[in-house]
């Protein structure tokens, strides 16, 4: 496997949707106490859409690659086809699976997610 594909490190150097958003609708914080890894998304949703997303946070060039095309993904997606998208469709933006040592890593942004389909249901 090779741990740092070149679309991860392009990513991980220029990430996609990389900053605070005001005035965001929800904000969701999540951190991987294996290392330390912790990233923010902010969302702005309309009519059960996501129309803006932005992350900040620190991490390995895994789990901010991941953030950043994660991110580009969901744009302009409602929060219904989110319900469908699974850990495995996060490695097929990332180009492959990873090492079973980095999944948290590659998953931090995922996990993120599924807490605004949660939060969304209520």
């Amino acid at each position: 496997m090779d741990l740092y594909r070149e679309e991860i490190l392009e990513h991980w150097r220029n990430p996609q949707n990389f900053g605070e958003m005001e005035k965001a609708d929800r904000v969701i914080n999540q951190i991987n106490p294996l290392c330390g890894d912790q990233l923010t998304f902010f969302f702005k949703v309309n009519n059960g859409k996501v129309i803006e997303v932005s992350f900040t946070g620190n991490g390995c060039a895994i789990s901010i690659a991941s953030a950043s095309m994660l991110s580009e993904f969901i744009k302009g997606k409602s929060l219904k086809s989110l319900a469908k998208i699974e850990g495995r469709d996060v490695f097929g933006l990332i180009g492959g699976p990873v090492a079973p040592a980095r999944l948290k890593c590659a998953l931090l942004a995922f996990e993120a997610l599924r807490k605004l389909r949660v939060n969304s249901e209520k």
